[in-house]
């Protein structure tokens, strides 16, 4: 141990730190929605939020999302994921992309008639009264499970302000959302 009493060496970090991702146990000391399967579309749709809030909050990272996901399915929705991966072994299907499992999800767990429903609804919707809140949180709602009716950022805004009162959308479109 040559030099250890060298008060010139350099005793700081070396390297450049590394963010630390988030693993299973921050996770799931954030306390994730468990899914079962047997709460239709809206059951769905907060465990999607629910489980996205927590990726944000536990720092997971991106080749994290679906395997710390799955984690949280329970009953049929497990039954599901155990029959999908099989076949190709749960290592690879953890490689799917969290937009992925979603769009697997709402296929199995939101039947098409049921989806449809929801796209009437969505290009339907407009504002009751002047109460925003309801109509942005439905929309919001409406828009992950009906990701084809606005399939980019430009046709979700269009779809958002025409469900908002004439006076509104004047408003709106002037300030260049």
């Amino acid at each position: 141990m040559v030099g250890t009493s060298n008060p010139n060496r350099n005793t700081g970090p070396t390297g450049t730190p590394v963010a630390k991702t988030g693993n299973y146990k921050e996770f799931i000391s954030c306390q994730p929605f468990y899914f079962n399967g047997t709460k239709g579309a809206v059951g769905l749709i907060c465990w999607f939020e629910r489980t996205e809030s927590v990726f944000s909050q536990s720092k997971c990272a991106e080749e994290n999302k679906v395997t710390f996901a799955t984690g949280t399915l329970t009953d049929d929705a497990l039954s599901w994921w155990n029959a999908y991966s099989q076949p190709m072994g749960v290592d690879q299907a953890n490689q799917i992309t969290w937009t992925e499992l979603k769009r697997l999800l709402i296929n199995k767990y939101c039947p098409r008639t049921e989806v449809k429903k929801m796209e009437d609804e969505l290009y339907n919707l407009t504002v009751k009264g002047n109460d925003l809140k309801p109509y942005v949180r439905r929309f919001q709602e409406l828009a992950v499970l009906c990701p084809n009716m606005v399939p980019n950022t430009e046709k979700l805004l269009e779809a958002f302000i025409g469900g908002l009162p004439r006076s509104t959308k004047g408003n709106v479109t002037t300030s260049k959302p």
